[in-house]
């Protein structure tokens, strides 16, 4: 039963991901969300209770990832090995969290009316630890001295756009979808305008 629990609640939280992302909070229908997830209108309540509740599952579901990404931040000494996978792995939530990741940022322009308060202490405290981080590799000389959390804001704006901006990239690219090559080129453009702009050396070559 857990396994089919799981299952529908992840198959709700994709649909309903879709209709936010699309019509926003106030005009999303949990009949929409229940038709596009092949699911009886009654399973949305019985999972998740009512649509403020959907709605956070919808921010944690995307949540979750981004704050898992600061990992090779903690993993690895070596900055260059950290902001190579930490920009690698920024663009993969971008891939694989689309919708959720179009809710996101949606919640956060109109100024996170509905984001919990939890959800926003965590991300705050990931903001504060990556910046020490990065200040602690500039106070080493592994990488250009500059105000860490603009640094951050950079990143996050060249990698979540390929979610949130998804139309206007596929259609200056000509294609109706991005693929792997895409994204591995989108990687490797990014990581060198950071690792090349902030003159970020690793550990062995210090």
């Amino acid at each position: 039963m857990s396994r089919i629990r799981a299952k529908n609640e992840e198959k709700i939280i994709r649909a309903a991901s879709r209709v936010f992302a699309e019509h926003g909070y106030a005009a999303t229908k949990t009949a929409d969300i229940a038709e596009l997830a092949q699911l009886p209108k009654p399973n949305i309540y019985y999972y998740f209770g009512s649509k403020d509740n959907l709605y956070r599952a919808v921010l944690e579901s995307v949540v979750e990832p981004l704050l898992a990404a600061s990992a090779p931040f903690e993993e690895h000494e070596d900055p260059l090995t950290a902001l190579t996978a930490y920009i690698r792995v920024k663009l993969l939530i971008s891939r694989d969290y689309p919708y959720a990741s179009k809710v996101f940022a949606s919640e956060i322009m109109h100024g996170a009316p509905r984001l919990p308060e939890d959800i926003i202490a965590r991300l705050s405290e990931q903001t504060q630890t990556l910046s020490a981080r990065l200040n602690q590799w500039m106070e080493q000389g592994l990488m250009t001295r500059l105000e860490p959390r603009h640094l951050l804001f950079a990143i996050w704006a060249s990698t979540q756009t390929y979610a949130d901006f998804n139309w206007q990239i596929t259609m200056a690219l000509g294609k109706d979808k991005l693929d792997d090559a895409d994204y591995d080129q989108a990687a490797e453009v990014i990581t060198r305008m950071v690792i090349e702009g902030c003159r970020v050396s690793s550990v062995a070559e210090a």
